[in-house]
């Protein structure tokens, strides 16, 4: 929590200094729904999945199971791999939210927003951020992932997602180097852009790794970055997004 609030703040005054983009909405507006989305997706998976993934990781270590249960690996090795492999199961995940017309129900509530910025990187259904949940525990139990791990990956996951959704601007020649080490802002925005062959690219959300290897990176979008439209086309005249509409948003309208 601690740290979820400082990234939060740190990204939200940066935003209020330096904005790469002029919005469209009223941020108050937008904030209010996808950060009462936040507080409802968080109270599902309290109730549903109590455990999570760090309990996960506990409840496999204490019966043995999961490869690095089984294995005596060096602490490094366990830690590496087990960060490393929850975030390309991420991405995985990420693209077959994308691939899969039920999941896409789900996730295009992330991306029917008209905007983007750091509220954006936490507004996910509760629907898909408890199946999020689920997967990342099997995922956790079949590593036999160290807890201590899979607290910094949650750690960094959630910081990184709040960076790369913000609103900031941040240097060409920064951002050129940034970018291949951790997924920037401009990187990730390509991903939301209302253009569908765009936002099937760039689907990483802590290091741009993936996206480089499995040929799924662009760089820019066609249009810049100040003449991109973000969000999906059929939700553009959409802007009173209220929290009623985020969460009935899956189960209405096409699937593609």
């Amino acid at each position: 929590m601690a740290s979820f609030l400082a990234v939060f703040a740190a990204m939200a005054l940066w935003e209020l200094a330096s904005p790469r983009r002029v919005p469209h909405v009223p941020k108050g507006y937008r904030w209010f729904a996808n950060l009462m989305l936040v507080a409802v997706g968080t109270g599902v998976v309290r109730i549903v999945l109590p455990m999570a993934a760090v309990g996960a990781a506990e409840w496999a270590r204490a019966r043995g199971w999961g490869l690095f249960n089984l294995w005596d690996a060096p602490a490094w090795a366990s830690w590496g791999v087990s960060v490393a492999a929850l975030d390309f199961a991420i991405y995985e995940q990420h693209v077959v939210f994308h691939r899969v017309p039920v999941l896409w129900r789900l996730h295009k509530v992330h991306h029917a927003d008209v905007d983007i910025d750091v509220t954006t990187g936490l507004r996910f259904h509760p629907l898909e951020i408890l199946l999020s949940m689920a997967i990342k525990m099997g995922v956790v139990i079949a590593l036999g992932a160290p807890a201590g791990a899979v607290v910094v990956f949650e750690v960094v996951l959630n910081a990184t997602s709040m960076f790369n959704h913000s609103n900031v601007k941040i240097p060409f020649t920064l951002d050129r180097v940034l970018r291949l080490i951790v997924v920037t802002p401009d990187m990730h925005r390509v991903h939301h852009s209302v253009d569908v062959r765009e936002h099937n690219r760039n689907f990483g959300f802590n290091v741009p790794w993936w996206d480089r290897l499995c040929g799924t990176y662009q760089a820019q979008p066609g249009a810049g970055h100040d003449g991109m439209a973000i969000g999906l086309a059929q939700y553009q005249g959409v802007l009173r997004q209220t929290l009623g509409w985020l969460l009935t948003l899956p189960f209405r309208g096409a699937s593609r």
